[in-house]
């Protein structure tokens, strides 16, 4: 089993930024794909990054690439995401999930293990 613990959610201007954090515990990840996942209410969950733990690759939604930079802290088995130009449109819940492997890295049913969630809101 592995518990994820969302942070760093909030209200922002656009044009803002946020970092969002994800702390794993419970086993070693290094064999999993760690991804932040988004949803707005009334919409299907959207895929927005993801970080294979053994390789370093990481993969984006066209929508955030170039703003948004998913990375990793090993000494705390943690997952960042650096949001930055952020757009009213980004406003949503951000969900923290991962997996073991690395297939169906944009697919959120793939995922096996989920935080509860930090909301972002981008608001003037």
């Amino acid at each position: 089993q592995v518990q994820l613990v969302e942070s760093g959610g909030g209200l922002v201007q656009p044009g803002g930024s946020l970092r969002l954090s994800c702390a794993a515990s419970g086993r070693t990840v290094s064999t999993f794909t760690l991804g932040w996942f988004r949803q707005v209410p009334g919409k299907e969950r959207e895929f927005v990054a993801a970080l294979i733990w053994s390789s370093g690759s990481v993969f984006y939604a066209d929508s955030v690439k170039g703003r948004f930079t998913i990375s990793r802290d090993n000494a705390k088995n943690t997952v960042l995401l650096q949001m930055n130009s952020l757009r009213p449109e980004d406003t949503a819940v951000y969900y923290c999930a991962a997996r073991n492997g690395s297939g169906l890295i944009r697919t959120d049913t793939a995922y096996a293990y989920w935080g509860q969630g930090t909301q972002v809101t981008v608001s003037s």
